[in-house]
């Protein structure tokens, strides 16, 4: 795709997507003074920008119009759902642990999918953004396979190669399956920013288990969310 079809796809001028690109904050490849863009490198790029694990760098509220609820951690997330010690010490193997772990829970239909459908978003544009953490998922709502919609975490404390941004092993793994179009996290958001500082990765890669851990997150969406907290929400369906 050329700059002017990315601007016309994102509804955007393309002088936007070009000072996008030209930052870094855009996928794309200059093929002599061309910008190129894939399509589904965007679509990787839009769905990390609605879930928050990325920057906003749009606004994308017109691009849907599902309104924009709140998913409680208590609503997606047990402490049954973690995996304090990963046995996985290559990428394919924690991506098959953990899809392995949501098969078992009952999460996913098919574990053979989920672990195709979590590679090919991977081999798209790698999760890992950093400071130890990674919020995996697929590139595409699939409400036929995912039973509800869910999160799992595994943890590595030696860590992984997960082809992080910042080249350095990954501790904590959060996988999300998504089962309806538009689902936004906003506390996945928040969450994400929490762990752009690596003492929040610590404290979790410290926690002594499963119960712990969840614990800790359970506070820090608590310390997040004030105003919510003890208040059921509601999925974007």
């Amino acid at each position: 795709m050329t700059a002017r079809q990315v601007a016309a796809y994102l509804n955007v001028n393309e002088r936007t997507v070009l000072k996008l690109v030209s930052e870094g904050a855009l996928p794309g490849v200059k093929i002599g003074n061309q910008w190129r863009f894939r399509k589904a490198m965007l679509d990787a790029w839009l769905d990390d920008q609605m879930l928050g694990v990325a920057p906003q760098h749009l606004e994308l509220e017109n691009r849907t119009q599902a309104p924009r609820r709140m998913l409680d951690l208590a609503s997606c997330f047990q402490p049954s759902h973690i995996v304090p010690e990963l046995a996985a010490t290559t990428k394919i193997g924690v991506i098959e642990e953990l899809a392995d772990s949501a098969n078992r829970l009952g999460l996913v239909r098919d574990k053979n999918w989920f672990v195709g459908a979590l590679i090919e978003r991977e081999n798209i544009m790698p999760s890992a953004v950093g400071n130890g953490v990674a919020f995996l998922h697929t590139m595409n709502r699939h409400p036929e396979q995912v039973v509800r919609p869910f999160m799992v975490l595994g943890r590595s404390r030696a860590g992984v190669d997960f082809d992080a941004l910042d080249g350095r092993p990954t501790h904590l793994f959060f996988v999300l399956g998504l089962k309806f179009h538009e689902l936004h996290l906003p506390w996945l958001a928040k969450l994400a920013q929490l762990f752009a500082h690596p003492e929040a990765t610590d404290a979790l890669v410290a926690a002594p288990n499963a119960s712990a851990m969840f614990d800790s997150l359970s506070q820090a969406e608590r310390c997040l969310f004030p105003l919510h907290s003890g208040h059921g929400r509601e999925i974007a369906r």
